[in-house]
């Protein structure tokens, strides 16, 4: 066995709450986010955790909120283990380069996620009618193309288990207000698309990525995770066709071995193999090294 899907608890700290893979600290006028190792698959928190993706996740997202500070503020005080207060020192050993110290935000009631190629819910969508969240797209697109512009397709953010369910630009306004929903579906397809053009001279595309924003001062903020493998859809430049679903820089390991076991896909979830969560490991270590040049 290589890891157990741990859920810390760090004596002194006040958790707000937990999520698959996140744990929120509230620090009275600050927040401490904690990204774990867990992984979760079909909704559920396997027992098995993944060695380092904690450090991916939280590497990638600070290395991306400074990219993109230029074009969007964010909610990042400090990644540094040694910036955070004094409360968080006794689990500096823990937190370190798996935790983000962040200004408190009020988040977005939705999802902005902003797709690049045809794939997963976007595919399914197009199949039965040809359009994605209300847009009408060309006939004869195949599976995993690349679109003629990237698409904003907003979802509203789901209750803990339940799905995000895709939205109407329409719907968004709704929610949040038309200049609102204007300003953050502009910024993200500006952020998408810089970032896109980033990654694919490292050679891999950005498929499709999901952003949220939330207010701080008065002003939107990027806030959570940004572009890392759990939040967007990773191919290999070298790979790539359109026509099939290409092979993906995240846990899709896990879920195609899954797919091969007599599961209901209801909690408990299964033990890992060693092989698996090796390999697993090693997808998301290839992909931070690819966008940053960094090594363990």
């Amino acid at each position: 066995m290589i890891t157990s899907s741990e859920n810390m608890e760090l004596e002194g700290l006040n958790r707000l709450r937990s999520g698959k893979v996140r744990d929120i600290y509230d620090l009275g006028d600050s927040y401490l986010m904690v990204t774990s190792d867990r992984l979760s698959a079909f909704d559920v928190v396997l027992p098995d955790a993944i060695p380092g993706k904690g450090r991916v996740l939280t590497t990638l997202s600070l290395f991306w909120f400074e990219r993109m500070k230029r074009l969007v503020g964010n909610h990042i005080i400090s990644g540094r283990v040694e910036d955070f207060p004094d409360v968080c020192r006794p689990h500096a050993d823990y937190l370190r380069d798996r935790s983000m110290w962040v200004k408190k935000a009020e988040p977005l009631s939705i999802e902005c996620i902003v797709r690049g190629y045809i794939s997963g819910s976007g595919w399914k969508s197009y199949k039965k009618d040809q359009t994605v969240c209300g847009i009408h797209l060309p006939a004869g697109l195949q599976e995993s193309e690349k679109l003629p512009e990237p698409l904003f397709t907003p979802s509203t953010k789901a209750e803990v288990g339940d799905h995000d369910i895709n939205i109407s630009f329409g719907e968004a306004v709704n929610l949040v207000g038309r200049e609102t929903a204007e300003k953050v579906r502009d910024l993200s397809l500006t952020i998408y698309t810089e970032a896109a053009d980033y990654a694919r001279e490292r050679g891999i595309i950005i498929a499709d990525t999901k952003f949220e924003f939330g207010m701080a001062d008065g002003e939107i903020i990027l806030i959570d995770e940004v572009l890392t493998p759990d939040s967007s859809r990773f191919w290999p430049v070298d790979s790539y066709a359109p026509g099939f679903s290409p092979a993906s820089f995240d846990k899709q390991i896990v879920r195609d071995y899954l797919e091969t076991l007599d599961w209901n896909k209801q909690a408990p979830g299964p033990r890992l193999p060693e092989e698996i969560i090796l390999k697993t490991a090693s997808r998301y270590e290839e992909v931070l090294q690819l966008l940053t040049d960094s090594k363990k």
